[in-house]
């Protein structure tokens, strides 16, 4: 039997896909532990029963558990977020020089969202039990840190590029989840014979339907957005686009989830008139979205126009398309690439207001029977690129 030490920052109660990896694995035969935080995300305060004195050991599914400690994200603001993501550095680092001393490890995962120095004690433990890495990366670094962190000092961007480099260069494979990570990667180093694209895949939590009481939708054509509501969401030309619509009365945008962006969309609204046209009904668990995706007509996949977004594959771009929903993105790259190929909907350049309003005026013309089959052609390509059973298959043979 295999022995897996995954690190992540986010684990199960949190929603994220490596979740399904732990449990798949446990399923297959494998003994996985997961190295994570009490959880807080996205609430930004400690999920209920979890605290710095409670379950901070524990088994789920059969994945050992141990949680290091940290100073919960609050209301994400710079000083919160950057204390949290320096006493996770700190904890799991002490608890990592345990593990590589005493622990027993076949193989380590780095799981990495964000921030990349979550891959340092997975270097730690990989140098002292002599075991392969495999870095599982879903966000760049520090590109992302300028992108959505806005930091521009030279010297913090030097040492986030040096400490990603050194963890490129500690690991056995390199693992994409998108096929536009290349380039990033590749600056870095010559890594190209450790790069693997390992895309990611619909939410198992997706699948089926819940009895969950929806909050009462408009009636007419539903553009749909689920998700988080942030700078990188581009609502400024979103809303731009609604503005542009607002005499279509049948034509609606209905935002799923929350973000710092609420606030200033509902502003938005009421200083232009568009509470006919425009709906927040707020966040929701993730299983109850397949019932809110039922009402919509197209889902709106948006992204600003920055080079590392342009590089990226939005994670509800599966959702969607295992939703059986046609795509309308505007958006740069590889989301609309995969949208292209899939011709599962339609895609207009990233911040271009008029084109997504002129796009989903066509879409909202369109005959039922043409939106239904774009969004079967999507849940076929789904089914055939990003399906979890093939992608678990795919990363055995990878760790084997």
């Amino acid at each position: 039997m295999k022995r897996v030490l995954i690190c992540t920052n986010h684990f199960y109660p949190e929603t994220f896909r490596c979740n399904d990896v732990a449990f798949e694995l446990v399923r297959r035969g494998y003994d996985v532990t997961v190295l994570t935080a009490i959880p807080d995300y996205p609430g930004g305060k400690f999920f209920e029963g979890y605290g710095f004195f409670r379950k901070r050991k524990e088994t789920v599914n059969g994945v050992k558990v141990i949680r290091a400690f940290i100073i919960p994200r609050g209301n994400g603001g710079v000083v919160r977020l950057f204390l949290n993501y320096l006493s996770y550095f700190i904890s799991s680092l002490l608890v990592s020089l345990r593990l590589g001393l005493f622990g027993n490890f076949d193989r380590v995962i780095i799981h990495e969202t964000s921030p990349v120095m979550i891959g340092v004690p997975a270097v730690v433990v990989k140098k002292l039990q002599k075991a392969p890495l495999y870095f599982w990366v879903l966000d760049l670094w520090p590109e992302s840190l300028q992108a959505a962190g806005g930091v521009n000092n030279p010297w913090v961007l030097g040492f986030f590029r040096r400490m990603t480099t050194w963890i490129y260069r500690h690991s056995d494979k390199i693992l994409m989840s998108s096929k536009g990570f290349e380039s990033s990667i590749l600056e870095k180093g010559d890594y190209a014979d450790k790069l693997i694209y390992f895309p990611n895949w619909a939410d198992k939590a997706l699948e089926g339907h819940s009895n969950y009481k929806l909050p009462s939708l408009p009636d007419g054509f539903i553009a749909m957005f689920a998700g988080n509501m942030g700078e990188a969401q581009d609502f400024d030309h979103i809303m731009s686009a609604a503005l542009m619509l607002k005499d279509n009365h049948h034509i609606h945008f209905v935002f799923v989830g929350d973000g710092r962006k609420r606030v200033w969309v509902e502003s938005f609204c009421e200083e232009h008139g568009l509470k006919a046209t425009v709906h927040w009904v707020g966040r929701h668990p993730v299983e109850t979205m397949p019932s809110f995706f039922e009402k919509a007509d197209v889902m709106l996949m948006t992204l600003k126009d920055v080079n590392i977004f342009n590089l990226t594959a939005p994670a509800k771009l599966q959702a969607y398309m295992s939703a059986s929903k046609p795509i309308l993105a505007m958006m740069n790259g590889e989301g609309p690439r995969i949208v292209a190929e899939a011709q599962c909907g339609r895609c207009v350049p990233a911040a271009d207001a008029e084109g997504l309003a002129k796009a989903l005026l066509e879409m909202a013309q369109m005959d039922k029977s043409e939106l239904i089959e774009m969004g079967r052609r999507g849940k076929v390509y789904q089914q055939t690129h990003f399906d979890l059973d093939q992608s678990i298959n795919h990363l055995i043979d990878i760790i084997a």
